[in-house]
């Protein structure tokens, strides 16, 4: 597949996972009222159903990674080049960006935001380095044993990392610069973005040093 086509999947297919976190945020703040629980349970489940059925449709392409960590991660592990990792880090935060536009427009929100909802703390970025590691091992470990259900894998554990986290999972850096521009339900403070970033860098690299190692199939003599 050329590099112009992956780039356009990792833009389009990260433009319309934000417009679904920003969006189904935006939606359950109004539906829930004051319940703050009830939003993120839609939040939740949107995010989920949507991120597995964006991997089925994108992986194809791009390989769906629409994280700047899951591509440093490949780069990484020398499974892409320095230049395509640039390209598609580039193509995610501004997919991104772009996606939670889309989500105010939807909403008759001002499209250009600032969020002012502070996730401050060490506790907000040390739950963003258990929710990275937790999200790259779940995709290292899923691809290697049952290549075919890392879709509902990866959905399921980000399900699962919104209610267990302290942060709510948001795992990606993309992810987490595009929240700072959204008023919302689903916003993060620009503050805040430095201490969720450096988490998720801090998750990535433990995750792509340890699940290697434990995956490893001894060789028989």
């Amino acid at each position: 597949m050329n590099l112009p086509r992956r780039i356009i999947a990792e833009f389009v297919g990260t433009a319309i996972l934000l417009a679904i976190v920003v969006g189904s945020g935006m939606m359950g703040a109004r539906l829930a009222g004051a319940n703050d629980a009830i939003a993120l349970l839609g939040n939740t489940i949107a995010t989920g159903a949507g991120l597995i059925v964006l991997i089925w449709i994108f992986a194809p392409v791009s390989g769906a990674h629409f994280n700047p960590v899951l591509t440093l991660a490949r780069l990484w592990r020398r499974e892409t080049s320095t230049t395509e990792a640039a390209a598609y880090i580039g193509a995610q935060l501004a997919g991104a960006i772009f996606g939670v536009w889309i989500a105010h427009a939807m909403f008759a929100a001002p499209i250009f935001q600032i969020a002012t909802k502070a996730r401050d703390g060490v506790a907000q970025g040390f739950a963003e380095c258990i929710a990275t590691f937790g999200l790259i091992g779940t995709i290292l470990a899923v691809e290697r044993n049952r290549p075919d259900a890392t879709p509902i894998a990866v959905g399921l554990y980000i399900v699962a990392a919104y209610w267990f986290t302290a942060s709510t999972s948001f795992a990606n850096p993309a992810v987490t610069i595009a929240r700072s521009l959204s008023d919302s339900f689903a916003g993060i403070a620009p503050h805040s973005v430095p201490m969720f970033i450096a988490g998720q860098a801090a998750g990535a690299i433990a995750a792509i040093l340890f699940f290697p190692w434990l995956l490893h199939k001894e060789v028989a003599a």
